[in-house]
């Protein structure tokens, strides 16, 4: 596979939440705004980028017995990078995101690419794995989260299309799952077209 499959592979062949069905708890915990779910994807981009580089170049100094661990202690220091970054410049993000942002240490897409990809390629395929990953999560947190926004109350990103709200439940977690049902057969519709 070419450098570019492995950076656009995240976006509709191998999407993280719509095809691969991973990253469920913070996708549908997160998603209740386009704000939310673009903060929480570019988040996530960023530690998979930066743990991706640093276990592809670490990969052959640890030893097997204590690889994921290893891998965990990697990422939880860019999670805590991320978390006190936005915590500073970005508090009413912080606040809305909360739990979710220390709860990437434990995502499966976070850890299964370093345990999968990363631990087995070069550094420079491993950046590009990690960007396209996090950018088809994103790109998923984002599209949900407006989605949601745009039914439940009739807004996107901040800008008003109308008063009042139209349907609350896709703002609640009901919504959450109505909508990824429909966007997961949407975008399995385009994969196999």
């Amino acid at each position: 596979m070419n450098q570019m499959q492995n950076f656009t592979k995240g976006f509709l062949k191998e999407n993280p939440v719509f095809v691969l069905l991973l990253g469920m708890c913070p996708t549908l915990g997160t998603s209740t705004s386009a704000i939310n779910g673009l903060g929480m994807g570019l988040a996530t981009t960023f530690v998979l980028v930066m743990s991706n580089m640093v276990v592809s170049l670490v990969k052959d100094f640890i030893p097997d017995k204590v690889r994921i661990p290893s891998y965990i202690v990697i990422i939880a220091s860019f999670v805590t990078i991320v978390e006190l970054t936005m915590q500073a410049y970005l508090p009413s993000l912080f606040e809305s995101l909360g739990l979710f942002i220390p709860l990437i240490v434990v995502n499966c897409i976070v850890l299964g690419r370093a345990e999968a990809f990363a631990s087995k390629n070069g550094v420079w395929s491993s950046i590009l794995d990690g960007l396209g990953m996090g950018l088809g999560f994103a790109f998923a947190l984002t599209l949900l989260g407006a989605s949601r926004e745009i039914l439940g109350s009739s807004s996107v990103f901040g800008f008003d299309f109308a008063k009042g709200d139209l349907m609350l439940v896709f703002i609640l977690a009901p919504g959450a799952f109505i909508v990824l049902g429909y966007l997961i057969a949407i975008i399995n519709k385009l994969n196999k077209a």
